[in-house]
């Protein structure tokens, strides 16, 4: 456990024999009450996190998970201290360390560069509504997480997980393996016992599938129900923000602090009226008489996934759920949704992106879209693994009030809605569930890494809330099962992925293989003699 194993004498120092020791993978709540019996501080706990990211990220296994230490993390939790020793508890979150994804704005004097040289000094001074909400609540933020540069968007050839600031992000469970992207670092940290909470973003697939590709618990919530102000965009019609935690309860603690109306964010203008108290409202028996939705339509696409989707399911089905199997959705569906996603995704970063850029400092210097391709084009070290692709494009897409951006946005995110209700209202079920996606394939800079198929793309497009829990494994390799459902569904989701997740415990901590095949089971069969 490493450094972590001071933990236990800490809570011997503090004559709390009787609180459960804690270790890198305990859950916030644990830390929490921790903290609360006396065991441990938060400045302690700060620390602790840090020298895990020493020990761990920077050197061992070197997971490049984290790209940037705030500062003031050390003196921010000495003053929470101070706070709890005057009475004074801020919530369930007072003293937590948190990761956030280097995307999002923070006023500790750090950049936010989503991943790029380009904006390396962008020092904005700012918190971005959903970093003050954490705060305000008591976080510790430690520091910010490595992406995929740009969340994933500027070229069709990207590496998930790897940028030009902070190199490839690690999976922990094999390093040679895809850690997905674009919120890979918040997956990796928090799977590796970095810290308990990371803060993510997802435009499609980028909270979920690292979350599930690492083990973690991942909630892309409704689009409106989290602020986007100060955080780099993609598009104001599919981004948000989501918690990346190590237990759903940690999710839902999280989501009940940073949801809410931001007069910033004219899409959130409804949050307030629909956000909850989603750690109060999860209840271990939420499985008991509910009819959930079964999707089989990644079936057959990786065999021994579909394996540990039908013992999740039995355990659903032995906690007490009533599984229907649903059919759908269509591929020609998908396919018209993706393609429509594809071409609105790239007139709406083009001038999302342009006036992000016109907000930051004047010593950020590439200040448009163009002005960012010249500059990848010009600085090697932005292009020696794939190019530009998608901001070539994006470049040249149609502003948004074209008629036929428009249009297509709209007929994508009716016909993405459409799909979800018809199959949720057909079956009457409550949710839908289905695999995630496949395990991590191997990160390969020459031929790509083969992908399995998520159920992101509907969920993304319109703008429905999507939580992934850890299944079990393949060979070592976490897979996660998706619960989908409709606008808002947020407290219902986590109650039941909750209720999944106390009956299965399926996660399990990463061993930091340098690969599958060193298993003992794979190395065995790989030289039997």
């Amino acid at each position: 456990m490493l450094k972590f194993a001071t933990f236990a004498g800490a809570a011997a120092l503090a004559g709390a024999a009787h609180a459960q020791p804690l270790t890198p993978y305990s859950s916030a709540a644990e830390q929490q009450a921790a903290m609360r019996s006396g065991a441990i501080t938060a400045e302690t706990l700060a620390r602790l996190s840090l020298d895990r990211i020493a020990e761990i990220d920077k050197a061992g296994p070197k997971l490049n998970s984290v790209l940037t230490i705030n500062p003031r993390a050390l003196a921010d939790a000495r003053r929470l201290d101070q706070e709890r020793r005057a009475g004074r508890e801020r919530g369930p979150l007072h003293g937590v360390p948190v990761l956030i994804k280097d995307n999002i704005e923070s006023a500790d004097g750090t950049a936010t560069t989503a991943g790029s040289l380009a904006l390396v000094d962008n020092v904005t001074l700012r918190d971005a509504p959903i970093v003050k909400r954490l705060t305000d609540a008591g976080a510790v933020i430690l520091g910010k997480t490595n992406l995929s540069e740009w969340a994933n968007f500027r070229s069709t050839r990207s590496i998930s997980g790897w940028s030009a600031m902070g190199g490839l992000v690690r999976n922990p469970y094999g390093l040679d393996r895809t850690a997905c992207g674009s919120s890979s670092g918040s997956a990796a940290a928090v799977a590796a016992g970095l810290t308990a909470i990371a803060v993510g973003t997802e435009t499609d697939g980028s909270v979920t599938c690292p979350a599930a590709m690492n083990g973690v618990v991942g909630l892309k919530p409704t689009v409106g129900l989290v602020s986007r102000s100060f955080i780099v965009p993609i598009s104001p019609e599919q981004d948000t923000a989501g918690p990346m935690t190590r237990t759903v309860a940690d999710a839902a603690a999280v989501l009940s602090v940073i949801a809410g109306t931001d007069p910033k964010d004219p899409a959130t203008r409804d949050a307030d009226r629909h956000r909850a108290d989603y750690l109060a409202a999860l209840h271990p028996d939420a499985l008991r008489g509910a009819r959930i939705g079964v999707l089989r339509n990644l079936a057959g696409r990786h065999p021994e996934t579909d394996k540990v989707y039908d013992k999740a399911l039995q355990a659903m089905r032995d906690a007490g759920a009533i599984l229907v199997d649903v059919k759908g959705p269509e591929n020609e569906v998908l396919e018209q949704v993706g393609s429509a996603e594809g071409d609105t995704l790239r007139a709406e970063f083009k001038a999302a992106l342009n006036a992000y850029l016109a907000s930051t400092p004047p010593q950020v210097k590439t200040r448009t879209l163009d002005a960012l391709i010249a500059f990848n084009a010009a600085d090697r070290r932005e292009t020696p693994l794939f190019g530009q692709e998608i901001f070539e494009q994006s470049a040249k897409a149609p502003p948004l009030t074209d008629a036929g951006y428009r249009k297509k946005r709209a007929d994508a995110k009716t016909l993405a809605a459409a799909t979800l209700d018809k199959l949720m209202r057909g079956a009457n079920v409550v949710a839908l569930v289905s695999p995630s996606g496949g395990p991590a394939s191997i990160v390969d800079p020459v031929n790509g890494s083969r992908f399995f198929g998520s159920p992101s793309t509907l969920p993304a497009v319109s703008g429905y809330p999507h939580l992934t829990v850890p299944m079990g494994d393949v060979q070592g390799l976490p897979v996660g099962i998706s619960f989908l459902g409709p606008a808002w569904s947020e407290a219902r989701l986590l109650s039941l992925g909750h209720a999944f997740e106390l009956k299965t415990q399926a996660r399990r901590p990463p061993q930091f293989l340098p690969s599958v095949a060193a298993r003992p089971e794979v190395a065995r069969a790989y030289d039997p003699r």
